[in-house]
């Protein structure tokens, strides 16, 4: 049979390159990953639109019980639209959800081990016993009414003997993210939610360690998310390295060889690494775990840090949320990770000639190439810096004008000094961190690149971010909050015997946000650290406050679970007893690092001439329409002139008043915005004559066109139409395309300004005529 395998293709194609519901997986730790392959979307080609589904579409439905989350589901505006599979559901050959339930033998009244898995429509006809209602050890219920869930969802108590099924486990209504929170019986479904969602965000650690309040599914999470590596045979160990583990099989003797990931980046920058947990001689049986991912620890899901928490206030350091944070975490690497970034630079065929990757830069130091091999590519192991050359690469120059510098240089070596400007990929304002691997692409190695890309090289550059002030933190009960300040060890507050807490949280998150699950956590977390016990506290059917209050006495502590504290600055007593205790806390994603930004000039867009936005685009603060209201209010006006004018899109009046500065003189007069000039060409599109007429005359407007040497066309009389979006994500402009930043930098780079007469003396004055009347 021939067939034409054309539109298959295609379709596929389509599917995984442009669906909506094809996506990039969530890599941040294990958990993200294994609840992003569980996801379920209302959106989509045949779905809803999120403007039109309306409350009912998002709201919990009773036949979502077992098949649905109730739980986690995004805050934004696709709540409800986007859920998580339950943990026992699971799909049929239609597409249906099905939840499995076990089977009463009518006769007998017996609950049998027998499991039907059952569609919504199909449920609503059946009457379901809960899954903790108790039973006789023979199988019957213990009760002769039963609570139940009756034809069409409704709760109704029946005699037993009407029953048709049992559920499987209480924890079947909920997905796997939120099953691992423990006590989630006493918080508040929003909070729920928080601490569901805010657990695939939690970076893995250097060191990791398992809760010691768990739920019990933090093993199978674990093992199902596919971070761990798991023994295929029955065998023994035979030799043990940091990167590949050989067991040799008991049924024939042959080898299996198991290589480890080491410090490979994930999908959201986290580091993947795996480390064995066997040792040479170990016995191993299939289906067991012989290494750990990250955010496990010995086949465990372990995604934060048990840490000494006390409820209490602090100077006003723990206000809104925030919290204070013990030394001791940043010195011993407790909460410390590592980040690893991609940074990417590739060689492509211009009209002008070909770029080259080379070590050769024009006007560059040895000392910026001391790190570059003969390729002109940066060593692994290199240490780098923000500006430091990653990939040196040049880029053939337009025929422009010479200079007489170059004149003679062609004069004295012909054609040889080539026109070239400098591309090199160099590492971005505010990163830092060592170099750990490199890949390189070429077409002669067969790899398949981008029309008109003749190299690409790819390079990986590893930090290690230590906790910080700035950083965001939470507990599994959507407990969050940014640290505020870090204290030596010997100033916090501290338990009787001489411990200094790790953190000290306000009191005050409590009561009104009802997550009542962390301050159980607390205290089982503090007579269980006592008792060496690691607790497992399912969902729905795990410990009682009464078995909290044992556990305490157990070990020793008050029935209140409060302790007397010190003050770690004076050694005295605080005012009253403290709620002290272990509590599982995640370090976040949202970093402080990753957030914090400044600007003195930058890129500018090329339309409007103003600054351009974000992080990425090394963009300024925006002062938008209602700030500028605000100095209007208060009479600001030159302050609010020079927001509007040097400080954003007067091209001329931002170059005069820098050189001023420098100078040391009086700041000259602002001149004419170029928004305001977009503005004019759009009225005059319009075929209105608009003119500017003052007092005394009219007002030339001229637009300031830049002789950009790249681009040998006739400029005259056309505004430049090039532009940058303001969402351009991580599009770092060059500074070929930007105008006057680069000007900027040659003035910083003048040794003797005194020897600054006029602009000439750094060639601005391509653009500007000193003497324009503005």
């Amino acid at each position: 049979v021939l067939i034409n395998i054309r539109p298959v293709s295609a379709a596929i194609k389509e599917f995984f390159g442009s669906s909506q519901l094809s996506q990039f997986m969530d890599q941040t730790n294990p958990l993200a990953e294994l609840t992003h392959k569980r996801r379920m979307s209302a959106l989509g080609p045949g779905g809803l639109s999120r403007d039109r589904a309306s409350f009912e579409v998002r709201d919990v439905h009773h036949s979502h019980y077992g098949r649905m989350c109730p739980i986690e589901t995004p805050e934004g505006p696709n709540i409800g639209l986007i859920t998580s599979l339950a943990t026992y559901a699971r799909i049929n050959d239609y597409g249906f959800l099905e939840s499995p339930y076990r089977r009463v033998d009518k006769k007998t009244g017996k609950v049998t081990d027998i499991i039907d898995y059952l569609t919504a429509d199909v449920e609503d006809t059946k009457i379901i016993a809960q899954a903790n209602e108790p039973l006789n050890p023979d199988g019957t219920f213990v009760h002769s009414r039963v609570v139940v869930r009756g034809i069409d969802g409704i709760n109704e108590i029946v005699p037993r003997e009407m029953v048709d099924y049992m559920e499987v486990s209480p924890k079947q209504v909920i997905s796997i993210g939120t099953g691992m929170i423990p006590f989630l019986e006493n918080d508040d479904a929003n909070r729920a939610l928080m601490g569901a969602n805010m657990q695939r965000q939690a970076v893995p650690l250097l060191v990791t360690e398992t809760p010691i309040i768990g739920t019990g599914l933090e093993h199978k999470a674990a093992r199902d998310s596919g971070a761990v590596v798991i023994a295929e045979h029955d065998g023994k160990v035979v030799s043990v390295t940091a990167s590949e583990i050989m067991i040799r099989r008991n049924d024939n003797g042959m080898i299996d060889k198991y290589s480890l990931l080491k410090f490979k980046r994930s999908n959201s920058g986290t580091c993947i690494n795996q480390k064995p947990i066997v040792y040479k001689g170990d016995e191993v049986k299939r289906g067991q775990i012989i290494a750990d991912g990250p955010s496990t620890h010995d086949g465990d899901m372990a995604i934060g840090k048990n840490l000494l928490i006390g409820f209490m206030t602090w100077e006003g350091y723990n206000y809104e949320d925030a919290m204070l944070l013990n030394e001791r975490l940043v010195k011993e690497d407790v909460l410390t990770s590592i980040h690893i970034e991609e940074y990417e630079s590739e060689a492509r065929d211009t009209k002008l000639g070909p770029e080259e990757i080379t070590r050769d830069i024009p006007n560059v130091g040895d000392d910026s190439l001391k790190d570059l091999d003969e390729r002109g590519i940066i060593r692994i192991g290199a240490e780098v810096k923000s500006g430091d050359i990653l990939v040196g690469k040049v880029t053939p120059k337009g025929k422009t004008e010479l200079t007489a510098e170059e004149r003679l240089l062609r004069a004295i070596f012909g054609e040889k000094a080539r026109e070239v400007r400098d591309t090199s990929l160099k590492v971005p304002h505010g990163e830092s961190g060592i170099v750990v691997d490199v890949k390189v692409f070429t077409r002669e190695n067969g790899d398949e690149l981008s029309p008109g890309v003749s190299k690409l090289v790819r390079v990986y550059v590893a930090t290690k971010r230590k906790i910080n002030v700035g950083d965001k933190m939470c507990g599994r009960h959507g407990n969050k909050g940014v640290i505020s300040m870090i204290l030596p060890e010997e100033d916090m507050p501290f338990l009787p015997d001489g411990t200094p807490l790790d953190v000290v949280l306000n009191p005050l998150g409590v009561p009104s946000r009802m997550n009542i699950g962390q301050v159980l956590e607390v205290h089982l977390g503090l007579a269980a650290k006592k008792l060496g016990w690691e607790v497992a506290t399912p969902v729905f059917d795990g410990a009682v406050e009464d078995d909290i209050w044992d556990a305490l006495e157990l070990a020793g502590y008050p029935r209140s679970g409060k302790i007397d504290l010190r003050d770690g600055r004076s050694g005295e007593y605080f005012q009253g007893p403290v709620t002290v205790g272990y509590m599982y806390m995640l370090k976040l994603h949202h970093l402080v690092d990753d957030k914090i930004h400044a600007r003195s000039t930058g890129p500018y867009s090329l339309v409007t001439q103003q600054p351009l936005g974000g992080k990425a685009q090394f963009g300024g603060q925006r002062f938008g329409e209602m700030e500028v209201w605000a100095l209007e209010a208060y009479g600001a006006a030159h302050t609010l002139q020079e927001l509007l004018t040097v400080k954003s899109d007067d091209v001329n009046g931002r170059v005069k008043t820098y050189e001023a500065i420098v100078k040391g003189e009086n700041i000259p007069e602002p001149g004419i915005p170029e928004s305001f000039k977009v503005l004019v060409k759009e009225l005059q599109s319009l075929a209105l004559d608009i003119k500017i007429i003052t007092s005394d005359n009219e007002v030339d407007i001229i637009e300031t066109i830049d002789s950009d040497d790249d681009m040998d066309i006739d400029t005259e009389g056309i505004s430049d139409v090039a532009f940058v979006e303001d969402d351009m994500e991580g599009m770092l402009l060059d500074n070929d395309e930007t105008e006057e930043a680069d000007d900027l930098d040659d003035l910083e780079g003048l040794e003797d300004l005194d020897d600054l007469e006029s602009l000439d003396d750094i060639g601005l004055d391509d653009d500007y005529d000193e003497d324009e009347d503005f």
